[in-house]
């Protein structure tokens, strides 16, 4: 593997989480008043209640599902599920919520690009947390058609055992992505950067 494959996913994992966690304690103990969502719900809020509810009824689902999912080793459901029947589970059902995550999303970043008084009190952060989620969003149903090729859930297992190598700080982690196409590790390396800048944006209200 290269420098720059050894440094993005196995380098890189520990400086993002490290500054998702440290980020989000110092900023609670130092900044308590910016702790909030800064919320604009009283313009267009019919526009706000349907792309607020898609994308965190979407956006929930997909965070257990890769938490769980990624998290849990291969031998806890091999008894009863095989990893191509999980796979199969993770392509439908995370296809479905990526779509109204990403539904949502869209809603609510045209909302707060095209309406003037909510523009006028958006930061640069709050845009640029909400392109990294869509982007994001479509990164992971990118993915989809690409698992479509290797139903026997072979990528799937590796790109878990890569999270769980970083997870439990076992070596030999970045060699599980050798064979994994740029979607994937595109995909991955973005979700480790919005852990990166958790801390300095809206999302820290996840904590509370």
């Amino acid at each position: 593997m290269s420098y720059t494959q050894t440094f993005l996913f196995g380098i890189y994992p520990y400086i993002a989480l490290t500054i998702f966690l440290l980020g989000s304690l110092i900023r609670f103990d130092r900044e308590q008043y910016t702790w909030k969502s800064d919320s604009s719900q009283l313009l267009k809020r019919g526009q706000l209640r349907l792309g607020s509810n898609l994308f965190h009824i979407g956006v929930l689902f997909l965070f257990f599902g890769h938490f769980f999912g990624m998290l849990t080793p291969h031998y806890v459901y091999e008894p009863f599920m095989s990893s191509g029947a999980k796979q199969i589970l993770a392509m439908v059902s995370g296809g479905i919520a990526g779509v109204l995550a990403l539904i949502g999303i869209s809603i609510l970043l045209h909302r707060r690009l095209t309406e003037p008084r909510i523009r006028a009190t958006t930061k640069p952060s709050d845009i640029l947390i909400l392109l990294l989620l869509w982007l994001q969003l479509l990164l992971g149903l990118a993915t989809i058609p690409l698992s479509a090729q290797h139903l026997d859930g072979s990528m799937m297992i590796l790109l878990a055992e890569w999270a769980q190598r970083i997870v439990t700080f076992r070596g030999n982690a970045v060699e599980l992505l050798a064979g994994a196409g740029w979607v994937f590790k595109t995909h991955l390396f973005l979700g480790m950067t919005i852990f990166l800048v958790f801390p300095f944006t809206r999302l820290v209200h996840v904590w509370s």
